[in-house]
């Protein structure tokens, strides 16, 4: 019986769409976590251009739809300036836009997230450090986001969570992940029902193990205070 009902299966790659999907999710996290870090120290910054920078980056980023910000990468940056990111085939440079668009949108989360961190540090903190001769740099990077990065692992989890379910805007471009491989298989097969029950347990999968291993180390290394 169970081979009659998943008979449709047969032909499709399903766990490597799955497997682009998490390519696209780890990309993208490794890259909004960085970004996101230095528009967070931006918007601490006792430089105003930087801190200026920083908010209008977030607010202009952040009330963009992703799927403008994809279709952009594609449309934009390859079809008319001709940036392929290093890359000669179609479809490696549709991925690497995607993890470029990706960035762009959730670094401006990511940086909220870290942001709403560095206020929970006590400023007679960083105001003993410099009275003490360090740099902001220095302030930041020793004192302020080491305890910004701990009160924040919950927030960062939200995103990342998220971002897994963001990656299916990339089939907007023709990326060959699992919204993609769904939607062929939609076209072809007449198992509506199924096929959407299928790649839900799939995403759920991915997100329902990360959402309780964060929670998990959020309480482990939260700061008492």
């Amino acid at each position: 019986m169970r081979e009659t009902v998943f008979d449709f299966l047969e032909g499709y790659d399903l766990l490597g769409a799955f497997w682009v999907t998490v390519q696209l999710t780890l990309y993208s996290a490794v890259g909004s976590l960085i970004w996101g870090t230095l528009l967070a120290a931006m918007r601490a910054s006792p430089v105003p251009l930087m801190r200026g920078f920083g908010a209008g980056y977030v607010n202009v980023v952040r009330n963009i739809p992703l799927t403008v910000i994809i279709v952009f990468t594609s449309l934009g940056l390859f079809q008319t300036l001709g940036v392929s990111l290093g890359a000669d085939d179609f479809g490696t440079i549709n991925f690497r836009l995607a993890v470029l668009g990706l960035i762009a949108y959730t670094s401006a989360f990511v940086c909220e997230a870290l942001r709403s961190g560095i206020n929970t540090v006590p400023v007679g903190q960083s105001e003993a450090a410099r009275a003490i001769g360090l740099s902001f740099p220095q302030v930041l990077s020793l004192i302020v986001l080491p305890q910004a990065f701990r009160s924040v692992v919950g927030p960062l989890a939200n995103v990342l969570i998220a971002l897994t379910k963001n990656t299916t805007v990339a089939a907007a471009i023709g990326v060959a992940e699992a919204a993609t491989l769904m939607r062929e298989m939609i076209e072809n097969e007449a198992q509506l029902i199924l096929i959407s029950a299928l790649f839900a347990f799939g995403f759920i999968c991915l997100t329902l193990p990360t959402g309780l291993f964060l929670g998990w180390v959020s309480k482990k290394v939260a700061v008492r205070r």
